[in-house]
């Protein structure tokens, strides 16, 4: 099993280092290799999120990341959901035997009822099945997934590592920590220990960790070697473009609970990044941050216009900006920079692109971004080998 795992390890740092393309494409990348593809949650626009066989498509679409979102059980199983609240991403609502667990929880200082994973034991879990949580997106796979632990996903990882004969690395997500601390099941140690179990604690290991507060990724660095990057987030998007912030999506939950004034725009500034780099490696922002795009208010409401006339508001009535300093700042201070989320469906791709999603990879190829999380890792390494061409 050593030996194994020295040849991963080996084989990772390949992939991070010297992947390039191989007519001598010259990218604008922190260390001049091409971005790489994560797989969000999966093949997210094609299987319910956090499955398996979600996974495995993302793979077979020549991903090279796959992310699972954390949380934990109620006996303490790390699983892959995105949010603890189980509601919308399970068909545990249809389930009469658990209907006395629906309950109301405070997440991130926001009322939420429904299920959450921290009432139900791994066994309790295991019975369930992955819905897909967005209405316009294929449905038919409803009810066929089971959710799986984070060690499940790391064996599928290993397998089809030597399946396609590439590393395929695992970009975990803590969500919520302040959540899982407050219910006695701080995910850190345990995601620790799963990972040493694989013989992933080197920054070598095809393992990037990723958290939107900053305590626990603090925490991290004294235990791991293990790289680590900080999200960002943002609320909303403002008719000019700039990114707007608003709870629980302006900061760091752990920032709000100590009182910390500072806000993820602030944490873009160069003296913020400096301060992520002393403990990350990348960050990962909401890709309006890289490249935003702006809104026609003509006739003065304050309100976006319905520039094409389709009957929505939506992105195809937005135009493109050019570029921030953030990315550029990035790199200055030695982060990668890994953006999300990449996404086809026409409605979340603004004029410019005229519906084709490979134009938006284009754009922030050239950019330079470091990495894309897609939910059509498909497209992403389409449009990427388009870039060598």
């Amino acid at each position: 099993m050593t030996m194994k795992l020295t040849v991963l390890a080996l084989a990772t740092t390949t992939l991070l280092a010297a992947c390039g393309g191989s007519d001598g494409t010259d990218y604008n990348t922190l260390d001049g290799q091409p971005p790489l593809v994560v797989g969000h949650r999966g093949a997210a626009g094609y299987r319910p999120d956090h499955t398996l066989e979600g996974y495995k498509l993302a793979i077979e679409m020549g991903a090279d990341f796959i992310e699972p979102d954390l949380v934990a059980t109620k006996d303490g199983e790390l699983i892959a959901r995105h949010e603890p609240n189980i509601t919308g991403t399970t068909d545990v609502a249809s389930r009469p035997e658990f209907a006395s667990r629906k309950t109301t929880r405070m997440v991130d200082g926001v009322a939420e009822t429904g299920w959450f994973a921290t009432d139900f034991t791994l066994a309790e879990i295991k019975t369930l099945r992955a819905i897909q949580p967005l209405a316009e997106r294929d449905a038919s796979y409803n009810g066929k997934f089971s959710i799986p632990t984070l060690k499940e996903v790391l064996d599928l990882a290993k397998s089809e590592s030597t399946r396609v004969g590439r590393t395929i690395g695992v970009y975990p997500e803590t969500k919520h920590p302040t959540y899982h601390v407050n219910a006695g099941l701080k995910l850190e140690d345990r995601l620790l220990a799963v990972l040493a179990g694989y013989g992933y604690t080197q920054k070598s290991s095809p393992v990037i960790i990723q958290s939107f507060e900053v305590s626990n990724l603090k925490y991290l660095r004294t235990k791991t070697q293990v790289r680590l990057s900080q999200l960002i987030d943002g609320d909303d998007v403002a008719l000019g473009g700039q990114v707007t912030l608003a709870a629980p999506f302006d900061k760091p939950y752990d920032f709000a609970v100590a009182g910390d004034k500072r806000n993820f725009i602030t944490m873009l500034t160069p003296a913020g990044l400096a301060e992520i780099k002393t403990y990350a490696d990348g960050i990962g922002p909401w890709k309006p941050y890289l490249i935003s795009s702006k809104a026609v208010d003509a006739n003065g409401d304050g309100k976006a216009d319905d520039v094409n006339k389709d009957g929505v508001v939506d992105e195809r009535d937005r135009t493109m900006l050019p570029a921030t300093s953030v990315l550029k700042d990035a790199h200055a201070a030695g982060l990668v920079v890994h953006p999300f989320t990449f996404r086809n469906e026409a409605k979340r791709l603004a004029s410019d692109f005229k519906g084709d999603p490979a134009a938006e990879y284009k754009l922030f190829f050239e950019l330079g971004v470091d990495a894309v999380f897609s939910d059509f890792p498909d497209t992403a390494v389409k449009a990427r080998a388009a870039m060598d061409n």
